[in-house]
C-alpha cells in the first residue's frame, strides 16, 4: 500500500489566504480558476465565505477548481472524485500509485482564534478506480459526480486522470490531523516515527528529517513545493495502524 500526502486548496499563491476553520470544522476552499470549470463558489455554497476570507478579492460568482470533489453515490456511499495531470500525475504513475492506495489531502488553514497558519489533513480517499475520464465513464460501475468535474471539462494533457473511491472530509479540526508542529514554522511537521524509515518522495535529503527530543517526536522540514508526496508502506503494521487512526479522526470515529 502507498499513502499519498496530497496538497490541495487555498494557499499563499492559489487563493492568497489560508482556508478557514468554521464552527470547528476545516473548510478547504477550492482554488480559483479562469476556465475548465462549471462551478462557482456560490454553487458550492461557499460564496459568502470566500468573499469574507479574501475581503472581496474573489466574488461568489467566480469559477473554482472544485477538486477533490466529495459527494454521495446514487446508493448513498460517500465518495471522492479527484483529478490530476501533468508532472504531478506523472509522479503518481512513476511510483505505481493505484487501486487500494490512500490519499490524505492536506492544505493551509488558519486557526480561528489566533490566525496562526498551519498545515492540516482535511480529507481522505481510498482509490477504487483510476484512469482517463472517458474510459471510466464507459464502465458499468461509474459513479456520477455531484457536479461537473473540472477534469472532464476543456482540454487537459494526455495523462489527465480521475481517481475515484470512498472518501470523506474532516468534521472537526482534530489536533491529531494537524501536521505543522506547535509554534511552527509552517513547514515543520510532526510526523510518526515510521515515516522516515519508509521514506517520502521529495524528502530524500537527510537534513529534512529532525530527531525526536525529550519534548517532541520526530519532525520533518516539509517541501514547500510539490503536490503529491508518496510513502510506500508495503505491509508494515505501524503505518497501517496510524492510517486507520487518521481515517477514524477524519470520519469522527476517533
Amino acid at each position: 500500500m502507498k499513502i499519498v500526502f496530497s496538497r490541495k486548496g487555498f494557499d499563499t499563491t492559489a487563493g492568497g489566504v489560508p482556508s478557514p476553520i468554521v464552527d470547528s470544522a476545516p473548510v478547504s476552499l477550492p482554488i480559483p480558476t479562469p476556465g475548465r470549470s462549471a462551478t462557482t463558489y456560490a454553487r458550492r455554497g461557499l460564496g459568502d465565505l470566500v468573499e469574507k476570507v479574501t475581503r472581496g478579492r474573489l466574488s461568489a460568482d467566480a469559477l473554482c477548481h472544485d477538486d477533490p470533489m466529495f459527494g454521495l453515490s446514487p446508493q448513498g456511499e460517500a465518495l471522492c472524485w479527484f483529478g490530476q495531470f501533468g508532472a504531478a500525475q506523472g509522479h503518481l504513475a512513476k511510483h505505481g500509485v493505484g487501486v487500494g492506495d490512500r490519499f490524505l489531502f492536506f492544505g493551509l488553514f488558519a486557526d480561528p482564534q489566533t490566525g496562526e497558519r498551519h498545515h492540516r489533513i482535511f480529507a481522505h480517499m481510498k482509490v477504487r478506480m483510476a484512469g482517463k475520464p472517458e474510459d471510466l465513464r464507459a464502465r458499468p460501475d461509474w459513479p456520477e459526480p455531484p457536479l461537473p468535474h473540472p477534469h472532464e471539462i476543456g482540454e487537459w494533457s494526455a495523462n489527465n486522470t480521475l481517481w475515484i473511491g470512498p472518501g470523506a472530509c474532516a468534521r472537526t479540526a482534530d489536533p491529531a490531523l494537524r501536521l505543522t508542529a506547535p509554534g511552527g514554522p509552517l513547514n515543520l511537521w510532526d510526523v510518526p516515527p515510521w515515516l522516515k524509515r519508509r521514506g517520502l518522495t521529495y524528502h530524500e535529503r537527510p537534513e529534512r528529517w529532525k530527531r525526536a527530543s525529550a519534548h517532541h517526536g520526530p519532525r520533518l522540514d516539509s517541501a514547500k513545493r510539490g503536490q503529491e508526496f508518496i510513502c510506500d508502506i508495503g505491509r508494515a503494521e505501524a503505518p497501517r495502524a496510524w492510517l486507520a487512526e487518521i481515517v477514524a479522526r477524519i470520519e469522527g470515529d476517533g
